[in-house]
């Protein structure tokens, strides 16, 4: 027979991995850097993207807020890729009640992304309004098929 206890209603039940959580979390806190424990280096550079067909072209657009696209904006294609790379200089200053905020936001971004095969370069284009700078990839021309003779023997 086996032996039954009975439960004690009047304490708290113990949750193991809430002290877990609060033990890492504390942990976290205490470190010099406060990265995300789990992000990749240079996330927070990249370039955010939405990749779509329309009408037969890839149409890519940046998420590029804040940027000058005369002078900060730069959009090259290379061995098959599309690289986009854009400087963010952005300076706030406020004066109010006998004190002043300025803030400065410096920094560069970049992306490449893989163009589909065939594609010439002369024909992308880019624009850029309200923030998002707009590439469009005409698709390419077909190849038109080789006819391999087939030979007797």
């Amino acid at each position: 027979m086996t032996a039954l206890l009975k439960r004690d209603n009047d304490l708290a039940r113990v949750d193991l991995f809430e002290d877990f959580d609060r033990m890492f979390d504390e942990w976290m806190k205490a470190l010099p850097f406060r990265r995300p424990f789990f992000s990749r280096p240079g996330l927070d550079q990249m370039i955010r993207v939405d990749e779509f067909y329309e009408n037969g072209d890839l149409v890519v657009r940046a998420e590029l807020p804040g940027v000058d696209p005369d002078k900060d904006v730069e959009v090259s294609v290379s061995d098959g890729m599309l690289h986009i790379r854009a400087e963010r200089r952005e300076e706030e200053k406020k004066e109010e009640r006998g004190y002043v905020r300025q803030e400065l936001r410096v920094g560069s971004f970049a992306r490449s992304l893989s163009l589909p095969e065939g594609v010439s370069e002369k024909d992308i284009q880019a624009a850029y309004e309200n923030g998002i700078l707009e590439i469009r990839v005409p698709a390419p021309e077909p190849a038109p098929a080789t006819k391999i003779p087939v030979q007797k023997r």
